[in-house]
């Protein structure tokens, strides 16, 4: 007798979608890396989405843990012992962007404007430390987005820890070019063609980077890390993004130090400029190599840090 074949409903690239709404806002994260695969308000999109079958084009949306950005060779040290992370972006031979974004997370908590997801992550070849790790996306009529990242060391040995966020922020614009940016930033960090910091962060003050009054975006083309945030008296530091009569803003709360802006010049055609990378991170790139801005996690501490993004006209 043959056996039978039962066929079940195929499951998305990113697994389970989990969709939350308020007031005019809506959003959706995957359990593929806990990312933010869409948010909207009133509709229109205020960042850059894709499709459930579809893997995040740029790391468009991605929870960046346990580093963001990237660790020159994979090579760092901790307590005298080195280290080697794979090569996740093999043609510059770095590490990038952490160990979170291509596993599952687990929902702890799911009600109509939120979701809390958890991934417990396990020591590993390069990174022989365990972290629980959480997200939560929330959504407010009022304030939009909000997004607390949890890390806590559940294992035995200090463990080294960054984290940072990957949205694509939209005005509405056919390309970015004709966008005005405002970034609070007062200094940019010099980088080789590999990405890798090169010498300490100059002041953008008179530079083709000095973004601290709304201009054009036009041809300026952007991979580059900044700090030096200028904040708000709730320790905010807000960068937007505008185009026409409409507005989108992302701040970053206290903790995250350096923001990364990029124009996508090397995505492919269908995504090339057509919207902006404001990425929060609390450390820039290779800081498991520097130590700059670098979190050491003692066993049984954790720490939380908080980003959102809103639209603030339109």
């Amino acid at each position: 007798m043959t056996p039978a074949v039962h066929r079940q409903a195929t499951i998305p690239l990113t697994g389970a979608q989990y969709e939350i709404a308020a007031g005019g806002y809506q959003a959706v994260a995957t359990e593929l890396g806990a990312g933010l695969r869409e948010l909207r308000c009133n509709g229109r999109p205020v960042i850059t989405g894709y499709q459930p079958d579809e893997l995040p084009p740029g790391a468009a949306g991605q929870l960046l843990v346990p580093w963001p950005n990237r660790v020159d060779g994979g090579r760092y040290t901790v307590a005298g012992t080195e280290h080697q992370l794979d090569l996740s972006e093999p043609k510059a031979g770095n590490a990038i962007h952490g160990l979170g974004r291509w596993v599952p997370w687990q929902a702890v908590r799911h009600d109509s404007r939120a979701i809390a997801l958890r991934h417990v992550l396990l020591g590993r070849a390069g990174y022989p430390f365990c972290l629980e790790m959480d997200v939560e996306y929330q959504l407010s009529g009022e304030t939009g987005l909000t997004v607390s990242v949890t890390a806590k060391n559940v294992g035995a040995h200090p463990a080294p820890y960054g984290t940072g966020s990957h949205p694509y922020l939209t005005a509405g614009a056919a390309t970015v070019d004709e966008c005005e940016l405002t970034l609070p930033v007062a200094h940019w960090q010099p980088a080789d063609n590999r990405g890798i910091p090169a010498g300490p962060p100059q002041d953008v003050a008179g530079s083709a980077l000095d973004f601290r009054k709304a201009r054009p975006v036009g041809a300026a083309r952007l991979d580059h890390a900044f700090t030096g945030l200028d904040r708000d008296e709730q320790g905010r530091a807000w960068a937007r993004l505008a185009s026409g009569a409409t507005e989108v803003s992302l701040w970053a709360g206290p903790g995250y130090r350096w923001l990364q802006a990029f124009t996508g010049d090397t995505l492919g055609a269908a995504h090339r400029r057509r919207a902006i990378a404001i990425e929060p991170m609390t450390c820039p790139p290779n800081a498991f190599v520097t130590g700059t801005d670098l979190i050491m996690l003692d066993p049984g501490d954790s720490v939380t840090h908080t980003w959102g993004i809103q639209l603030t006209k339109g």
